[in-house]
């Protein structure tokens, strides 16, 4: 393997350029600002504006562990790495003895992957940006890395660029386009040796992380480098503030690209762009900072399962609880499906996007663009969050009240206020309510009868 990665290794000198460029003002742009490569310039650098704007993305978790599609995508190391006796049993009944993890490459066939379907699908569910698993913990490339020799996905398996033709088939739609890069890789013996030097070495940063990232972006200009993996070593081993600082700087994407929080075990909820400081991560107040909340269809897998039961699948009203608590906290809302290995959604995965897409055809105007209320959602038993947008303010409730009465006690009115429900064309009553508050005559409809009977917006202009 040494002997391929040793034309890389003039790439530390162009970091190294890179992070020096960085701390001098440019001579060609005397009003643009040049970032340092430390945490205190790089956090200073404002989160472009069409990512908040955007609040709703899809992340694809797909590679070679889609081939097993047993238990998860860490199925390499829950069977090598921990040695669990459930990963070796099913291995030595469903493949030939002597398999090895790299065996199931050439399997990782994406014969039915169709890019433009994909789009498609993700336009409708309603997604304004698409993240895809450009390498995860296992190493396996979804494109040609040259330093990925034979371990990449134009190599071997699908022999197709799958990074490069699913961006083309987002930006024909004008769907913003987000990559994520595991920083590790379980079993590359450059990083085991690194490790094993106390992360005092970076022959493995050097010679395939950093490579990595620069390609991905000089290649394939991403809106989003969404980086994973970080959590063994400090921001340092990874140089991720050098590279940070040329992404912002000098990279083609330099305005428009945005990043997350995994850059080092010192890092999460602390520094880079956006916030997702864990998986799933649901703050309990409005945070003062950009955050995301990444989840997935699977509630037990990022990547596909060929044994996923029903009930271990979120419902579409779970989704859209899940995506409106998110968005009402300032968040925006990454959610995740898992492709087979021959490149296709499930379909019990594309009803679960396809219904979410005709809930946001109706309810969308509370969510893209939106800003967080001064209330959040409302205490006690009404499950009732709020947003807002301009002079508007959107109470979207999830139980209809008997009597066809909402009562919402955190808005004050004014005597010129408007209340109209999304989806429904004539405006509504509404009252002071006796203990403050108001009180919203909702269609006589029998909810029943209401498209999408999960959640229901109503949008109240000239409330404070």
């Amino acid at each position: 393997m040494a002997p391929l990665l040793r034309p890389l290794l003039w790439l530390p000198a162009l970091f190294s350029l890179g992070a020096a460029s960085s701390s001098t003002s440019s001579s060609s742009s005397s009003s643009a600002r040049r970032y340092s490569a430390d945490w205190a310039s790089l956090d200073g650098r404002a989160l472009p504006g069409w990512f908040d704007a955007a609040k709703v993305g899809l992340f694809v978790h797909w590679g070679v562990f889609a081939v097993p599609a047993w238990g998860s995508e860490w199925f390499w190391w829950h069977w090598q790495g921990e040695r669990r006796p459930d990963y070796e049993l099913f291995v030595r009944s469903r493949f030939p003895p002597g398999t090895t993890y790299a065996d199931f490459a050439p399997r990782f066939s994406a014969r039915d992957f169709q890019p433009r379907q994909w789009a498609q699908l993700f336009q409708e569910a309603g997604a304004r940006y698409v993240v895809l698993t450009s390498k995860h913990h296992e190493g396996f490339t979804n494109w040609g890395s040259p330093v990925s020799w034979n371990w990449n996905s134009v190599d071997t398996g699908p022999h197709r660029d799958l990074v490069g033709e699913l961006g083309a088939a987002l930006r024909e739609r004008n769907i913003h386009y987000g990559l994520y890069h595991s920083l590790f890789e379980w079993f590359n013996p450059l990083y085991l040796a690194d490790k094993k030097a106390g992360f005092k070495s970076q022959y493995f940063v050097l010679e395939k992380t950093l490579p990595e990232l620069y390609e991905l972006v000089t290649r394939y200009k991403p809106d989003i480098i969404w980086s994973d993996g970080e959590w063994e070593a400090p921001d340092t081993y990874w140089n991720s503030t050098s590279f940070l600082a040329w992404l912002y700087n000098d990279s083609p994407v330099k305005d428009t690209v945005v990043v997350n929080d995994r850059w080092g075990i010192n890092c999460s909820c602390r520094h880079g762009g956006f916030y997702n400081c864990q998986d799933k991560y649901k703050p309990g107040t409005l945070p003062s900072h950009k955050w995301e909340m990444c989840s997935s269809i699977d509630r037990r897998s990022w990547g596909y399962r060929s044994n996923m039961q029903l009930h271990e699948l979120m419902d579409t009203a779970s989704i859209i609880q899940e995506l409106v608590n998110t968005v009402s906290y300032g968040g925006n809302y990454l959610l995740n499906v898992g492709p087979t290995k021959e490149g296709v959604i499930a379909p019990i995965f594309q009803e679960r996007l396809l219904a979410l897409g005709k809930w946001l055809n109706i309810n969308g105007e509370a969510i893209y663009e939106s800003k967080p209320w001064r209330v959040q959602k409302e205490n006690g038993t009404a499950r009732t969050w709020y947003t807002s947008k301009g002079a508007a303010v959107y109470a979207i409730f999830f139980t209809w009240p008997e009597g066809n009465v909402l009562i919402l006690p955190s808005p004050d009115f004014t005597a010129s206020m408007q209340v109209t429900m999304l989806g429904f064309s004539a405006s509504l009553e509404w009252h002071a309510a006796p203990g403050g508050g108001l009180q919203v005559m909702l269609p006589s409809t029998v909810p029943s009868l209401l498209p999408l009977q999960c959640a229901w917006t109503l949008k109240l202009v000239g409330a404070e």
